[in-house]
């Protein structure tokens, strides 16, 4: 008698109160396995330390990982609700690589048409990043900053090899800094589009369900 195998989970880690709010309220099933949506708390610490603790639990074993929640955009032309797909996630003790960016991008597309999705590098901070370091940060050929997504793809691919992805949606831009999230209308944006991307993460997270050829 064959035995089907138990669907691999899905992790997908976010910083803020707001971030997460927004993921419940779009959380309708459809995933390939069971899924997690952890609040991290806000910097890279914090992410390394809820998703270590995370992922030592029996029940996310070889769980695949996606970080998300907003991010400051660094390239000109970018704007609040604009979409980031990492090709990699960087930080002063290294990148790592991003799986599955292609079918990301695809699905984003086809969940949220007309939503513009910029895919790059995206480079951690431990500060909220602003003016001139926006261009310093640019000249590396990051695209995107924020303070848990590389924290948490390092501290997952260190509990164990493993599917990781990153998306961020841009909060604030060179031309739009803003001051507090969700207090003026980029942020009310950007909230309304990450409620809206459980469905293209579902589908990645199938995909690497499949048997491959």
């Amino acid at each position: 008698m064959s035995v089907t195998p138990t669907p691999a989970p899905l992790l997908i880690a976010c910083a803020l109160g707001i971030e997460h709010l927004a993921l419940r309220a779009g959380e309708r099933g459809g995933s390939g396995g069971p899924v997690t949506v952890l609040r991290t708390g806000m910097g890279p610490r914090a992410a390394e330390r809820s998703v270590t603790r995370a992922l030592a639990d029996p029940a996310l074993a070889g769980a695949a990982v996606l970080a998300t929640g907003f991010c400051a955009g660094l390239a000109p032309g970018m704007h609040p609700g604009d979409l980031v797909v990492a090709e990699e996630t960087r930080d002063p003790r290294g990148s790592v690589p991003c799986v599955g960016t292609e079918l990301l991008v695809k699905e984003l597309v086809r969940t949220l048409p007309g939503r513009t999705v910029h895919t790059g590098p995206v480079t951690g901070s431990d500060h909220v990043v602003r003016g001139h370091e926006r261009s310093d940060l640019l000249a590396t050929g990051a695209i995107a900053v924020d303070m848990e997504s590389a924290a948490t793809l390092l501290s997952a691919v260190h509990a164990g090899e493993r599917p990781v992805a990153a998306v961020r949606v841009v909060v604030d831009a060179p031309e739009h800094e803003l001051v507090r999230i969700g207090t003026v209308r980029g942020g009310i944006s950007a909230f309304r589009v990450l409620r809206s991307v459980l469905p293209a993460f579902f589908e990645w997270h199938r995909s690497l369900l499949l048997p491959r050829r």
